[in-house]
């Protein structure tokens, strides 16, 4: 079972074959296709800036890379999906939603034309969860997707690493592992990393996948992230597993088991490890520096100070970059704020309590338990990280919190023409006539 991860194959999956006794025919599997564009979705929202690569790349090469995979990705879906068939999604519709203050405040090109073309990038982004909603119904199908594809991305920065360390480690980043091969930054890669190696914890103690195959992936992803020294990532999965384990504590024994023990080895780092971890935790900065955020603190008081029009506070200035006065403003809420205006926050906040409600609201499972931990992580890392807004990773894990809340796709009711006919002897239809 140590491959099942990477091939796909989940045991005790739907039964989407009806070969179980009493069980119904239900609609197709997904197709394979489905997966292609999940990983599209995943390459769009790489970004294009970063540290300096190995082989130096155009920033218009990446854009053109990532924007021509949500192209693909869009009609990919398209294809799969002619008839347009959707499932109500109260996530992807306050998504769209958002699109409308995006637009209105982008329109006055107060952020250049780059707000229309992001604006039309969200659009497509949008339209083809949308379009990918049809199969959204419960499973797991979109977590092996989404842990395939995020581990290969952390296999390419491990490669940057082997063949070229200088790069993979600059000083401009104070030693903090970067992409040398794609320019990813270490809190883009910390992120990636502390997301798959959460999921993957969840299907180990959901008996989804043994712990050999469960330890290809948590064990490199896991230096991969010590060695970003991402903070706000680290917290971001400790707690939103804390969270998703507690939420099958009382079902599940395995899930006992796994919360006594990583109590116990909690403890034990704590008090052997406390001045190494500590020395981690600080990358060698003053507790001043830490308390400031690193900095971000100055950026949000500047621009909550910064005059604005009474539109400008409602609808936002228009999609940008995700900074202020030439720095990054590291924080969702504040960037939607800058971005999108107070219609903007109050759709995100909807989002994200929408999505947490409903988690609550479901029954123990494996798919609620990977759901709260996704919702909870975006959650957390919201307060150092930006991307709520816009077409990001932390919008896909949420998509994906979505379909893991999804109700089961119902059953597909037999025809009478398909419907199986027995064979009745003459002489009862006869007695049925009479």
């Amino acid at each position: 079972m140590g491959g099942d991860l990477l091939r796909g194959a989940l045991p005790g999956g739907p039964d989407t074959a009806g070969t179980r006794p009493g069980a119904e025919p239900r609609p197709a599997g997904t197709p394979k296709i489905v997966g292609i564009v999940w990983g599209l979705l995943v390459l769009n929202t790489l970004g294009s800036a970063g540290a300096k690569t190995i082989i130096p790349l155009p920033r218009s090469l990446i854009q053109m890379v990532t924007m021509g995979a949500l192209v693909a990705a869009f009609a990919l879906a398209l294809s799969v999906n002619l008839r347009l068939r959707i499932r109500p999604s109260a996530f992807v519709l306050l998504l769209t939603l958002l699109l409308v203050p995006s637009v209105i405040s982008s329109v006055n090109l107060e952020s250049g034309f780059g707000a229309l073309f992001r604006c039309a990038r969200l659009a497509l982004f949008i339209g083809t969860l949308w379009l990918l909603s049809r199969w959204w119904d419960g499973s797991l199908t979109f977590v092996r997707h989404h842990i395939r594809m995020y581990f290969a991305v952390l296999g390419s920065v491990a490669a940057g690493l082997v063949i070229s360390p200088g790069a993979a480690l600059p000083e401009l980043y104070g030693g903090r592992l970067v992409g040398a091969l794609w320019p990813l930054p270490p809190p883009q890669i910390g992120q990636y990393a502390a997301v798959i190696i959460g999921l993957t914890v969840l299907l180990v103690v959901g008996r989804r996948i043994d712990r050999a195959g469960a330890a290809v992936v948590i064990v490199p992803s896991f230096v991969l992230l010590a060695l970003t020294h991402t903070r706000t990532a680290t917290l971001g999965m400790f707690i939103g597993l804390a969270l998703a384990i507690g939420s099958l504590i009382l079902t599940s024994a395995a899930a006992r088991r796994f919360f006594t023990w990583a109590v116990l080895c909690g403890v034990v780092a704590a008090v052997g490890f406390a001045s190494a971890l500590r020395a981690w935790f600080l990358r060698g900065q003053s507790q001043e520096y830490l308390t400031s955020l690193t900095g971000r603190a100055k950026v949000w008081d500047a621009l909550l100070a910064a005059p604005r029009t009474a539109g400008e506070k409602v609808f936002g200035m228009g999609l940008g970059d995700k900074s202020f006065g030439g720095l990054p403003i590291d924080n969702s809420w504040l960037a939607v704020y800058q971005e999108q205006g107070l219609i903007g926050v109050t759709l995100v906040a909807a989002i994200i309590i929408v999505l947490g409600g409903v988690a609550l609201l479901r029954p123990p499972s494996l798919q609620r338990a990977c759901a709260i931990f996704l919702i909870s992580y975006c959650a957390i890392a919201s307060y150092t990280e930006a991307g709520l807004g816009d077409a990001s990773p932390y919008l896909l894990h949420l998509a994906l919190a979505a379909s893991l809340l999804a109700a089961p796709a119902a059953a597909t009711p037999l025809s009478t023409s398909e419907a199986p006919r027995r064979h009745i002897p003459r002489w009862a239809r006869k007695s049925e006539v009479t």
